[in-house]
């Protein structure tokens, strides 16, 4: 029998092996449902429901849900917190600390429920699909957020990360890493032909795509290396404007919207 969970804590470690010494490959934020594949004592493998990224994640950081609500909450308009960081409240008034991009799950009229509990939250939302200029005003958002292999939030963002969770506040579904990322959308065949919010690939010595970032107006770049930060894009790929020399080396620009 398929068994469901969801994230009922702000930001929860998901990790490669089913241990706390284990490399974080993601995160996995508030509101947020997955399947659980497997499972023992101590932890369970995931399967998140946005993007199918696979995981082990603790059992003592999710709840389990039943089917009616994994598929209600499968067909349900999805709504985001909207703000850096914010807070809800529970019917006993307890306190809790949610980052950007956290689900409200069956939100309406400032509440929303998870596991049959009532929470309360009145900060900004966001939901629906943006217009393509809202990529670049999301990703200001994360400018300086400093660099956190698998992160997801504004306290610490890998740069597939960074392009996921903006795209995903615009209503914009992508994959996780960015060789998978990668294979979304459509080729452009020179850097002349893109806009701002398209998506710009780079790849290392052996042809693997290993580094994502958004393309900006007058041949600019943002994107996730140290921290959120913009540098110039080229032929050659992102002109470090800091260590003035070129780190990346440009593979492939794909039109996503």
């Amino acid at each position: 029998m398929t068994t469901y969970g969801i994230c009922n804590l702000s930001i929860v470690a998901l990790r490669a092996e089913p241990s706390d010494k284990s490399e974080m490959i993601s995160q996995v934020l508030f509101g947020e449902s997955f399947t659980i594949l497997e499972g023992n004592k101590h932890w369970s493998k995931i399967k998140l429901s946005f993007d199918n990224y696979e995981g082990y994640i603790d059992n003592k950081q999710f709840e389990i849900i039943t089917d009616d609500v994994f598929y209600e909450l499968t067909n349900d308009h999805e709504i985001y917190s909207g703000e850096i960081i914010d807070f809800i409240t529970d019917s006993n008034n307890n306190f809790y600390t949610i980052p950007l991009g956290s689900r409200l799950p069956f939100f309406k009229k400032d509440e929303f429920y998870l596991s049959h509990k009532k929470f309360r939250f009145e900060g900004t939302t966001f939901s629906g699909k943006l217009p393509k200029t809202e990529i670049i005003q999301k990703a200001f958002i994360f400018l300086n957020t400093p660099f956190l292999w698998g992160g997801k939030t504004p306290f610490g963002i890998d740069c597939s990360g960074f392009t996921q969770m903006v795209y995903k506040m615009c209503g914009y579904q992508l994959y996780r890493d960015a060789n998978a990322q990668a294979k979304q959308g459509e080729v452009l065949s020179f850097i002349e032909e893109c806009e701002p919010g398209d998506l710009a690939f780079f790849d290392n010595d052996e042809g693997e795509i290993i580094h994502v970032g958004i393309i900006l107006k007058d041949y600019h770049i943002i994107h996730a290396y140290g921290k959120v930060r913009i540098d110039t894009l080229d032929h050659s790929g992102i002109f470090n404007t800091d260590l003035q020399t070129h780190t990346h080396n440009l593979r492939v620009i794909k039109k996503i919207i």
